[in-house]
């Protein structure tokens, strides 16, 4: 009957509950044991970073959130106001358990900078979802191995190829602006500024002509790497989504790796051209072009072993190079047109030496670029003011002892704060004041070689410099050759820290058709 069936089963059914229980037990246990590891854990790592960093005082911070609060809003200012109370560094927490040191001294830099061991900090790792384990996050033999096989790619012969096609997408920008132009109003710049970077990286790059200025399906990459570079940020400032576990099951990791999925599609051609060097005749091609890529060069480039960088490693580097060489040199022309426009006596003086070194051209080459001193001097000025990457971290593979007899242990986090180094009112005179002169070569001569940094320094610093001051110069030439430029006093930029320096308000600038 069924009642006989169902006594029959009655007894398994009863271990079945007794398993799950069991196993729930167990899961339980596991889970407080894990918790409480971890707590221990914690724990010890705040007591070793707060001994490492007691002999440097600083801002009094929260048990729990550390300075986190504090730097939400108007953390620029924050910073610099405590550069004047502590002159060389300062610790900072995010959270009760990540506390780094916070260096804004020439003297501390080089200490830390002048090093032969670098190490990224564990903070770029958050990139690897973006760029791959590419420059940014690498170390040790693989990085120095990548940087071997990158720097042709930054030879100047290389560079002396990239101008035409720099000026060619500045003119495009500079076209359209032509027809926009309105006296009595003036426009954000930054966006304009973004396509024309991302035109001439994209030339540059992978010898592709995309039309981009003039494209607005485009314009979700630019929409992308912004998003990207604001959530890295937030996600360094928030202790919760340090674990990738959490991160990744959060609104916020989702948008993430959308925004990454956007930026990748952007280089799925290497792969493409990749396979094509497996045909003998088409190596052979690309070795005869008159002008090499960045891909192509990447692709010919060999170890002392005659390996080649693999598929995971290529797109890595061609990702990092899309994003520190897009990103940052976008920012760095929008800056250093806004301080033309502020200054406009500097302006009146670029313009004059450009005039007389182009003459009656309308475009640049690569021997005009050494004839602007002034012009450079005024670039200079402006990444001392407005450095596109304001922050830079590492993490110490040896310990440091600094010029004062103060020292930090073996894997302690360091950030130079290049914006506070920048300003900082002990290494610079009148340090908010736009001075180009600073860098004539009698006035440079006496400064600290550790004081200017915007391409950071040591073994680490940025490989692509020279790319960046080339098309900084080419932009900058072009556009005051076309254009008289000044701000808008009724919408001042809001500078902000999102790994690049930008403006939550954009930069507003009136222009004027020179005759």
């Amino acid at each position: 009957t069924m009642a006989s069936v169902l006594d029959a089963v009655r007894p398994s059914w009863a271990w079945l509950r007794m398993d799950i229980y069991g196993i729930c037990s167990l899961a339980a246990v596991f889970c407080l044991t894990y918790a409480l590891l971890k707590v221990i854990q914690l724990r010890r790592r705040r007591q070793r970073l707060l001994k490492a960093l007691e002999s440097f005082p600083g801002p009094p911070m929260h048990w729990l959130y550390g300075h986190a609060q504090e730097l939400q809003d108007q953390e620029l200012n924050k910073i610099m106001s405590w550069t004047e109370k502590y002159p060389y560094a300062h610790p900072v927490w995010f959270g009760g358990f990540l506390g780094f040191l916070n260096i804004y001294h020439p003297e501390y830099a080089k200490a830390v900078y002048s090093r032969g061991d670098p190490k990224a900090d564990v903070f770029y790792n958050f990139f690897i979802p973006w760029t791959g384990k590419g420059l940014i996050v690498l170390h040790g033999p693989k990085w120095f191995q990548h940087r071997r096989l990158l720097n042709p790619a930054f030879h100047n012969n290389i560079l002396k190829s990239y101008v035409s096609l720099m000026a060619d997408s500045t003119q495009v920008m500079l076209d359209k602006w032509e027809k926009r132009i309105n006296p009595d109003k003036s426009w954000d710049i930054t966006k304009d500024v973004g396509l024309l970077a991302l035109d001439g990286m994209l030339k540059c790059t992978f010898s592709y002509h995309s039309d981009c200025q003039n494209r607005s399906v485009d314009n979700t990459f630019l929409t992308a790497i912004h998003q990207l570079t604001g959530m890295l940020q937030e996600r360094t400032r928030t202790v919760l989504y340090h674990s990738d576990l959490i991160y990744w099951l959060t609104p916020h990791g989702r948008r993430f790796w959308n925004a990454c999925q956007i930026v990748h599609r952007h280089t799925a051609r290497t792969k493409i051209r990749k396979e094509s060097l497996k045909d003998d005749q088409e190596l052979e091609k690309i070795q005869k072009k008159r002008h090499l890529d960045f891909l192509d060069i990447l692709l010919c480039a060999k170890d002392e072993n005659g390996e080649r960088l693999s598929d995971e490693d290529l797109r890595a580097e061609v990702d990092t190079f899309m994003f520190a060489g897009h990103d940052t040199t976008s920012t760095g022309i929008s800056w250093i047109l806004y301080c033309m426009a502020m200054n406009p006596e500097h302006q009146q003086r670029c313009r004059e030496e450009i005039q007389a070194v182009l003459g009656d051209g309308e475009t640049i080459q690569w021997n005009d670029l050494s004839d602007m001193p002034y012009c450079t001097m005024c670039i200079k000025e402006s990444l001392r003011l407005y450095p596109s990457v304001p922050q830079v971290y590492r993490q110490l593979s040896q310990p440091v002892t600094f010029s004062d007899g103060r020292t930090l242990p073996e894997g302690s986090l360091v950030s130079l704060h290049i914006y506070a180094l920048h300003r900082n009112p002990t290494v610079w005179k009148d340090p908010e004041v736009f001075d180009p002169l600073r860098f004539s070569p009698d006035n440079f001569s006496d400064q600290h070689s550790f004081a200017f940094l915007p391409f950071a320094a040591g073994p680490r610093n940025c490989i692509g410099q020279q790319f960046a001051m080339t098309e900084l110069k080419v932009a900058l030439a072009l556009t005051l050759l076309r254009f008289e430029l000044s701000a808008d006093p009724a919408k001042p930029p809001n500078v902000v820290t999102e790994l690049i320096l930008r403006s939550t308000t954009g930069i507003h600038l009136y222009l004027k058709k020179l005759p």
